[in-house]
């Protein structure tokens, strides 16, 4: 190579960096003049929203749905309160997000066929023989009563015996 081919190959690498640099010095001026729009908005958090269960002493039971601004008086309104209902004697559990919920025990004296069915190994039929067995006995006086339930034995017990309870 001869020392004009060096000469005239050292212009050309020295005008490429020199483009190269002189463009990217152009970029990040042109991004530095341009103002950014940070744009603030106030954004409504999402209405919270659940599930309860009514029951005890009033015409419907049942799971009703719960939205922000409700209030315990509708509920229990749309619920339709007995008028024996003893309103100073009201249980309620609120769960922290990502709390084990611990089931609220079912009173086998108290409950309908199907409130029965959601316990486990007790379906339409077992369900309506409690009821039955209650009607024709009188209340259950200890949850072991529950054996004397025609189709109710040692391993349907102890798969609920920790979901029941007997009231007076």
């Amino acid at each position: 190579m001869s020392r004009a081919d060096r000469f005239y190959l050292f212009i050309t690498v020295f005008l490429v960096i020199a483009a190269i640099a002189g463009g990217i010095t152009l970029a990040v001026q042109r991004s530095r003049s341009q103002p950014v729009e940070i744009v603030l908005s106030q954004t409504e958090p999402p209405a919270q929203s659940g599930e309860i269960y009514i029951g005890g002493a009033v015409a419907n039971p049942g799971i009703y749905s719960l939205k922000e601004g409700d209030t315990l008086q509708a509920l229990l309104s749309d619920a339709g309160v007995e008028p024996d209902a003893d309103l100073s004697n009201i249980e309620l559990h609120i769960s922290r997000e990502g709390e084990e919920q611990s089931p609220q025990k079912i009173d086998i004296n108290r409950a309908e066929p199907w409130l029965l069915e959601s316990l486990p190994g007790i379906g339409e039929v077992l369900a309506q023989r409690i009821v039955d067995y209650r009607s024709e006995n009188g209340p259950f006086k200890r949850i072991e009563d529950l054996l004397k339930v025609s189709g109710i034995g040692p391993a349907t017990f102890e798969k609920i015996k920790d979901y029941i309870t007997v009231s007076d």
